[in-house]
Order: C-alpha cells, then sequence, then structure tokens
C-alpha cells in the first residue's frame, strides 16, 4: 500500500477525527479512504447515467416493459437466494 501525507485545515481536520470517533474507523486513513472509494462509485454512477441519457430508447416504457423489469428483478434476487 502507498503512503499519501495531505495537509488539512485545522476544522477538517476536527471533522475527521470526529468521524473516525463517532463512526468506528480505526484510523483516518480508513475514513479517507472510504470517501474516495465513494467518490469513485458517485462518479462511475454519473458516467452510467450520461451515457444511458444520450443514447437512444430502445423501447416504450409501457406497462409491459415495467412488467418485464419486475420479472427480472425478482429472477435476479431469486438467483441470489440460491447461492
Amino acid at each position: 500500500m502507498s503512503t499519501m501525507n495531505i495537509s488539512l485545515p485545522d476544522h477538517l481536520k476536527s471533522h475527521v477525527d470526529e468521524q473516525v470517533s463517532q463512526r468506528g474507523y480505526g484510523t483516518s486513513s480508513e475514513y479517507v479512504c472510504e470517501l474516495i472509494s465513494k467518490d469513485q462509485q458517485r462518479l462511475q454512477l454519473r458516467n452510467l447515467l450520461l451515457a444511458g441519457a444520450a443514447s437512444a430508447p430502445m423501447a416504450a416504457a409501457d406497462a409491459s416493459y415495467f412488467e418485464q423489469l419486475r420479472a427480472r428483478v425478482r429472477n435476479h434476487t431469486e438467483a441470489d437466494t440460491r447461492q
């Protein structure tokens, strides 16, 4: 694992220390790693949403579409519970 040193203003350092103690992190590094991971997930979701918004619609979003979507979710959920 690589090491990175960062400088924070006092109020941000206090916030990090408070989060570490209140939320059960072992170190400030664990807290910062989680923040970075969540930011990466947020960026990935944003990119997926932008790609979806830029794509052409594939099917009408009618009652049949939503029933097929529900069926896919049910099938996926059932497959997860069998594993």
